[in-house]
Protein backbone atom coordinates (compact mmCIF):
# COMPACT_ATOMS: atom_id res chain seq x y z
CA UNK A 1 0.00 0.00 0.00
CA UNK A 2 1.14 3.35 -0.71
CA UNK A 3 3.08 4.74 2.03
CA UNK A 4 0.52 8.44 1.76
CA UNK A 5 -2.42 6.34 1.85
CA UNK A 6 -1.05 4.70 4.98
CA UNK A 7 -0.51 7.60 6.71
CA UNK A 8 -4.03 8.80 6.23
CA UNK A 9 -5.68 5.70 6.47
CA UNK A 10 -3.46 5.39 10.46
CA UNK A 11 -5.40 7.50 12.57
CA UNK A 12 -8.75 5.82 11.34
CA UNK A 13 -7.26 2.05 12.33
CA UNK A 14 -6.03 3.61 15.35
CA UNK A 15 -9.27 4.74 16.35
CA UNK A 16 -10.70 0.88 15.78
CA UNK A 17 -7.81 -0.41 17.91
CA UNK A 18 -8.47 1.57 20.83
CA UNK A 19 -12.43 0.73 20.86
CA UNK A 20 -11.57 -3.07 20.13
CA UNK A 21 -8.21 -3.93 22.36
CA UNK A 22 -8.63 -1.00 25.23
CA UNK A 23 -11.45 -0.58 27.88
CA UNK A 24 -10.97 0.96 31.47
CA UNK A 25 -9.53 -2.39 32.94
CA UNK A 26 -7.65 -3.26 29.50
CA UNK A 27 -5.42 -0.05 28.58
CA UNK A 28 -2.90 -0.48 26.08
CA UNK A 29 0.10 1.45 25.18
CA UNK A 30 1.64 2.95 22.13
CA UNK A 31 3.94 -0.15 21.25
CA UNK A 32 0.75 -2.20 21.47
CA UNK A 33 -0.50 0.04 19.12
CA UNK A 34 2.72 -0.19 16.57
CA UNK A 35 2.01 -3.83 16.79
CA UNK A 36 -2.02 -3.79 16.04
CA UNK A 37 -1.36 -1.14 13.20
CA UNK A 38 1.77 -3.64 11.22
CA UNK A 39 -0.83 -6.25 11.19
CA UNK A 40 -2.91 -3.76 9.08
CA UNK A 41 0.97 -3.05 7.16
CA UNK A 42 0.91 0.05 8.77
CA UNK A 43 4.36 1.05 10.09
CA UNK A 44 4.56 3.51 12.87
CA UNK A 45 6.71 4.66 15.68
CA UNK A 46 5.73 5.31 18.94
CA UNK A 47 6.10 9.19 19.62
CA UNK A 48 3.71 9.75 16.54
CA UNK A 49 1.23 7.42 18.22
CA UNK A 50 1.61 9.76 21.07
CA UNK A 51 0.79 12.96 18.34
CA UNK A 52 -2.16 10.88 16.70
CA UNK A 53 -3.74 10.27 19.82
CA UNK A 54 -3.51 13.77 21.27
CA UNK A 55 -5.16 14.84 17.57
CA UNK A 56 -8.03 12.56 18.45
CA UNK A 57 -8.50 13.84 21.76
CA UNK A 58 -8.38 17.47 20.54
CA UNK A 59 -11.11 16.22 18.20
CA UNK A 60 -13.16 15.13 20.57
CA UNK A 61 -12.80 11.29 21.55
CA UNK A 62 -12.51 10.69 24.93
CA UNK A 63 -9.33 8.93 25.17
CA UNK A 64 -7.63 8.41 28.43
CA UNK A 65 -4.44 8.53 29.66
CA UNK A 66 -3.74 5.89 32.43
CA UNK A 67 -1.47 4.24 34.68
CA UNK A 68 -3.87 1.73 36.53
CA UNK A 69 -3.66 -1.18 36.37
CA UNK A 70 -0.99 -0.52 33.80
CA UNK A 71 0.14 2.68 31.59
CA UNK A 72 -1.27 2.98 28.32
CA UNK A 73 -4.69 4.36 26.75
CA UNK A 74 -8.51 3.78 26.66
CA UNK A 75 -11.52 4.58 25.00
CA UNK A 76 -13.84 5.67 27.66
CA UNK A 77 -17.23 6.63 25.87
CA UNK A 78 -18.91 4.91 23.12
CA UNK A 79 -21.90 4.33 21.10
CA UNK A 80 -23.55 2.79 23.33
CA UNK A 81 -22.22 2.21 27.10
CA UNK A 82 -21.88 -1.40 28.61
CA UNK A 83 -25.54 -1.26 30.67
CA UNK A 84 -27.01 0.25 27.86
CA UNK A 85 -25.21 -2.80 25.56
CA UNK A 86 -26.21 -5.48 28.37
CA UNK A 87 -30.02 -4.16 28.52
CA UNK A 88 -30.07 -4.59 24.41
CA UNK A 89 -28.87 -8.25 24.61
CA UNK A 90 -30.56 -9.07 27.42
CA UNK A 91 -34.22 -7.63 25.36
CA UNK A 92 -32.46 -9.45 22.02
CA UNK A 93 -32.03 -12.86 23.62
CA UNK A 94 -35.46 -13.26 25.36
CA UNK A 95 -37.65 -11.90 22.14
CA UNK A 96 -39.02 -14.89 20.96
CA UNK A 97 -40.19 -13.43 17.78
CA UNK A 98 -36.54 -12.89 17.13
CA UNK A 99 -35.00 -16.04 15.49
CA UNK A 100 -32.02 -17.59 16.35
CA UNK A 101 -30.17 -16.81 13.16
CA UNK A 102 -30.65 -12.64 13.81
CA UNK A 103 -30.42 -13.10 17.71
CA UNK A 104 -26.92 -14.28 16.78
CA UNK A 105 -26.42 -11.63 14.18
CA UNK A 106 -27.75 -8.65 16.59
CA UNK A 107 -25.85 -10.36 19.44
CA UNK A 108 -23.10 -10.14 17.31
CA UNK A 109 -23.35 -6.40 16.35
CA UNK A 110 -23.74 -5.07 20.21
CA UNK A 111 -20.59 -6.80 20.77
CA UNK A 112 -18.64 -5.27 18.29
CA UNK A 113 -19.33 -1.77 20.11
CA UNK A 114 -17.86 -3.26 22.99
CA UNK A 115 -14.03 -3.79 23.95
CA UNK A 116 -12.84 -7.34 22.68
CA UNK A 117 -12.46 -8.73 26.31
CA UNK A 118 -15.70 -7.12 27.25
CA UNK A 119 -17.40 -8.62 24.90
CA UNK A 120 -15.49 -12.32 25.63
CA UNK A 121 -16.98 -11.54 29.33
CA UNK A 122 -20.44 -10.68 27.86
CA UNK A 123 -20.72 -14.27 25.85
CA UNK A 124 -19.50 -16.26 28.45
CA UNK A 125 -22.60 -14.98 30.92
CA UNK A 126 -25.12 -15.18 28.33
CA UNK A 127 -27.13 -18.15 27.49
CA UNK A 128 -29.69 -18.01 24.49
CA UNK A 129 -32.66 -20.44 24.91
CA UNK A 130 -33.34 -21.39 21.11
CA UNK A 131 -36.35 -23.01 21.27
CA UNK A 132 -38.38 -20.61 22.32
CA UNK A 133 -37.32 -18.77 18.83
CA UNK A 134 -39.65 -18.32 16.20
CA UNK A 135 -38.22 -19.59 12.77
CA UNK A 136 -40.03 -16.88 10.46
CA UNK A 137 -36.85 -15.62 8.96
CA UNK A 138 -38.86 -12.88 6.77
CA UNK A 139 -39.70 -11.11 9.97
CA UNK A 140 -37.05 -7.99 9.30
CA UNK A 141 -39.02 -7.64 5.95
CA UNK A 142 -42.23 -8.22 7.17
CA UNK A 143 -41.61 -5.11 9.87
CA UNK A 144 -39.86 -2.72 7.53
CA UNK A 145 -42.51 -3.27 4.74
CA UNK A 146 -45.38 -2.59 7.22
CA UNK A 147 -43.33 0.22 8.41
CA UNK A 148 -43.17 1.82 5.37
CA UNK A 149 -46.84 1.55 4.58
CA UNK A 150 -47.65 3.13 7.77
CA UNK A 151 -45.56 5.96 6.54
CA UNK A 152 -47.35 6.01 3.39
CA UNK A 153 -50.89 5.13 4.39
CA UNK A 154 -51.06 1.97 2.03
CA UNK A 155 -52.78 -1.30 2.93
CA UNK A 156 -50.49 -4.79 2.79
CA UNK A 157 -51.26 -7.89 1.62
CA UNK A 158 -50.01 -11.10 3.74
CA UNK A 159 -50.45 -14.44 4.81
CA UNK A 160 -50.84 -15.42 8.25
CA UNK A 161 -49.94 -18.70 9.75
CA UNK A 162 -52.31 -20.11 12.31
CA UNK A 163 -51.59 -23.74 13.92
CA UNK A 164 -54.16 -26.34 14.13
CA UNK A 165 -54.49 -30.20 15.33
CA UNK A 166 -55.91 -32.54 13.14
CA UNK A 167 -57.94 -35.83 13.14
CA UNK A 168 -54.99 -37.42 13.59
CA UNK A 169 -53.63 -35.23 16.07
CA UNK A 170 -50.50 -33.61 14.47
CA UNK A 171 -50.02 -30.20 14.18
CA UNK A 172 -50.28 -28.43 10.98
CA UNK A 173 -50.11 -25.07 9.93
CA UNK A 174 -52.58 -22.87 7.63
CA UNK A 175 -51.75 -19.91 5.72
CA UNK A 176 -55.22 -17.42 5.16
CA UNK A 177 -55.01 -14.55 3.09
CA UNK A 178 -55.54 -11.04 3.88
CA UNK A 179 -55.25 -7.74 3.52
CA UNK A 180 -55.27 -4.77 6.01
CA UNK A 181 -54.39 -1.48 6.81
CA UNK A 182 -52.13 -0.94 9.41
CA UNK A 183 -51.57 1.45 12.43
CA UNK A 184 -49.19 0.46 14.92
CA UNK A 185 -46.32 -2.18 15.42
CA UNK A 186 -46.42 -2.90 19.27
CA UNK A 187 -44.06 -4.96 21.34
CA UNK A 188 -45.91 -6.76 24.05
CA UNK A 189 -45.92 -9.77 26.10
CA UNK A 190 -42.74 -10.85 24.66
CA UNK A 191 -44.17 -10.91 21.00
CA UNK A 192 -44.42 -7.87 18.25
CA UNK A 193 -47.83 -6.74 16.64
CA UNK A 194 -49.11 -5.31 13.57
CA UNK A 195 -52.31 -2.94 14.97
CA UNK A 196 -54.53 -2.91 12.03
CA UNK A 197 -57.69 -3.61 10.50
CA UNK A 198 -59.00 -5.78 8.04
CA UNK A 199 -61.21 -4.50 5.60
CA UNK A 200 -64.21 -7.23 5.91
CA UNK A 201 -64.55 -6.08 9.30
CA UNK A 202 -65.00 -2.63 12.18
CA UNK A 203 -62.54 -3.27 14.63
CA UNK A 204 -59.32 -3.87 15.22
CA UNK A 205 -56.87 -6.50 14.75
CA UNK A 206 -54.16 -7.83 16.40
CA UNK A 207 -51.34 -9.99 14.23
CA UNK A 208 -48.26 -11.51 15.23
CA UNK A 209 -45.15 -10.37 13.32
CA UNK A 210 -43.48 -13.57 13.49
CA UNK A 211 -46.91 -14.86 11.93
CA UNK A 212 -46.86 -12.88 8.68
CA UNK A 213 -45.28 -14.38 5.68
CA UNK A 214 -45.44 -12.66 2.53
CA UNK A 215 -45.86 -8.76 3.10
CA UNK A 216 -46.23 -6.28 0.52
CA UNK A 217 -47.28 -2.80 0.01
CA UNK A 218 -50.62 -2.59 -1.54
CA UNK A 219 -51.71 0.89 -3.83
CA UNK A 220 -54.88 1.09 -2.02
CA UNK A 221 -55.26 4.10 0.56
CA UNK A 222 -55.49 2.34 3.86
CA UNK A 223 -58.38 2.75 5.95
CA UNK A 224 -57.88 5.32 8.43
CA UNK A 225 -58.29 4.22 12.07
CA UNK A 226 -60.84 7.19 12.93
CA UNK A 227 -63.25 4.91 11.62
CA UNK A 228 -62.70 1.47 13.43
CA UNK A 229 -61.29 3.13 17.07
CA UNK A 230 -61.90 6.09 19.32
CA UNK A 231 -58.55 7.68 18.03
CA UNK A 232 -58.77 11.01 15.72
CA UNK A 233 -55.81 12.79 14.71
CA UNK A 234 -53.01 10.33 15.98
CA UNK A 235 -52.87 6.61 16.64
CA UNK A 236 -51.86 6.67 19.94
CA UNK A 237 -49.73 3.55 20.68
CA UNK A 238 -48.71 4.04 24.39
CA UNK A 239 -52.47 4.87 25.42
CA UNK A 240 -53.61 1.85 23.07
CA UNK A 241 -50.99 -0.34 24.88
CA UNK A 242 -51.76 0.62 28.47
CA UNK A 243 -55.50 -0.33 27.52
CA UNK A 244 -55.20 -3.57 25.57
CA UNK A 245 -54.82 -6.98 28.16
CA UNK A 246 -52.33 -9.30 25.85
CA UNK A 247 -53.23 -8.32 22.28
CA UNK A 248 -57.18 -9.06 22.80
CA UNK A 249 -59.22 -6.26 21.37
CA UNK A 250 -62.68 -5.37 23.09
CA UNK A 251 -65.04 -2.50 23.56
CA UNK A 252 -63.08 0.47 25.71
CA UNK A 253 -65.38 1.25 28.68
CA UNK A 254 -64.31 2.85 32.31
CA UNK A 255 -63.66 0.20 34.63
CA UNK A 256 -63.42 -0.06 38.50
CA UNK A 257 -61.62 -2.19 40.33
CA UNK A 258 -61.24 -3.11 44.09
CA UNK A 259 -58.12 -4.68 45.04
CA UNK A 260 -55.86 -5.43 48.26
CA UNK A 261 -52.84 -3.11 48.58
CA UNK A 262 -50.58 -6.45 48.68
CA UNK A 263 -51.02 -6.47 44.83
CA UNK A 264 -51.06 -2.64 44.46
CA UNK A 265 -47.57 -2.68 42.49
CA UNK A 266 -48.49 -5.50 40.03
CA UNK A 267 -51.56 -3.22 39.50
CA UNK A 268 -49.26 -0.09 39.21
CA UNK A 269 -47.34 -1.79 36.85
CA UNK A 270 -50.22 -2.77 34.15
CA UNK A 271 -52.01 0.76 34.70
CA UNK A 272 -48.96 2.98 35.32
CA UNK A 273 -49.82 6.31 37.12
CA UNK A 274 -53.09 6.63 35.20
CA UNK A 275 -55.32 5.28 38.03
CA UNK A 276 -57.95 7.34 39.31
CA UNK A 277 -57.83 6.24 43.58
CA UNK A 278 -61.74 6.36 44.12
CA UNK A 279 -61.27 5.25 47.94
CA UNK A 280 -58.80 3.55 50.05
CA UNK A 281 -60.27 1.24 53.12
CA UNK A 282 -59.51 -1.59 55.38
CA UNK A 283 -56.42 -2.21 53.54
CA UNK A 284 -58.73 -2.37 49.60
CA UNK A 285 -58.60 0.34 47.47
CA UNK A 286 -60.96 1.44 44.53
CA UNK A 287 -59.85 2.37 41.68
CA UNK A 288 -60.88 3.61 37.72
CA UNK A 289 -59.75 3.32 34.60
CA UNK A 290 -60.36 2.80 30.69
CA UNK A 291 -59.63 -0.06 29.47
CA UNK A 292 -60.48 -2.86 26.64
CA UNK A 293 -63.19 -5.44 27.83
CA UNK A 294 -61.99 -8.70 26.56
CA UNK A 295 -60.76 -12.12 27.33
CA UNK A 296 -57.88 -10.78 28.37
CA UNK A 297 -58.54 -8.45 30.77
CA UNK A 298 -60.67 -10.92 32.32
CA UNK A 299 -57.34 -13.42 32.54
CA UNK A 300 -55.61 -10.59 33.83
CA UNK A 301 -58.37 -10.08 36.67
CA UNK A 302 -58.70 -14.18 37.43
CA UNK A 303 -55.10 -14.59 37.97
CA UNK A 304 -55.40 -12.77 41.43
CA UNK A 305 -57.96 -14.12 42.66
CA UNK A 306 -59.77 -12.99 45.89
CA UNK A 307 -57.47 -10.39 45.53
CA UNK A 308 -58.93 -7.88 43.65
CA UNK A 309 -62.96 -7.61 42.50
CA UNK A 310 -64.50 -6.02 39.67
CA UNK A 311 -67.44 -3.11 40.70
CA UNK A 312 -68.03 -1.54 37.33
CA UNK A 313 -69.49 -1.98 34.30
CA UNK A 314 -71.93 -4.92 35.56
CA UNK A 315 -71.34 -6.41 32.10
CA UNK A 316 -67.67 -7.04 33.09
CA UNK A 317 -68.98 -8.55 36.79
CA UNK A 318 -71.21 -10.80 34.89
CA UNK A 319 -68.72 -12.35 32.09
CA UNK A 320 -66.01 -12.72 35.52
CA UNK A 321 -68.53 -15.02 37.03
CA UNK A 322 -69.52 -16.59 34.23
CA UNK A 323 -65.83 -17.27 33.59
CA UNK A 324 -65.46 -18.74 37.17
CA UNK A 325 -68.54 -21.32 37.09
CA UNK A 326 -66.85 -22.82 33.68
CA UNK A 327 -63.50 -23.14 35.49
CA UNK A 328 -65.17 -24.84 38.57
CA UNK A 329 -66.96 -27.19 36.34
CA UNK A 330 -63.87 -28.14 34.73
CA UNK A 331 -62.97 -29.49 38.88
Amino acid sequence: MDGRINGKLKILYIIDILRKYSDEENPINATQICEHLAQYGIKAERKAIYDDIEHLIFYGYDIIKTRTPRAGFFMASRELEIPEIYLLTDAVQSAGFITPKKTRELMSKLGSMMSAEQARLREKSTYIEYKNKCDNEEIYISIDTVRQAIESGKKVSLKYLKRTVNEKRQIITTEKQMKVSPYALIWMEDHYYLVCNNEKYDNLLHLRIDRMKTVRIIDEKYRHFSEVSNYRDTFDIADYAGKTFNMFGGELKQIELRCSAKILEQVMDRFSDELYIKNVQDGKISFTHKALISEGLIGWILQFGEDIEVLEPKELREQIKQKIDKISKLY
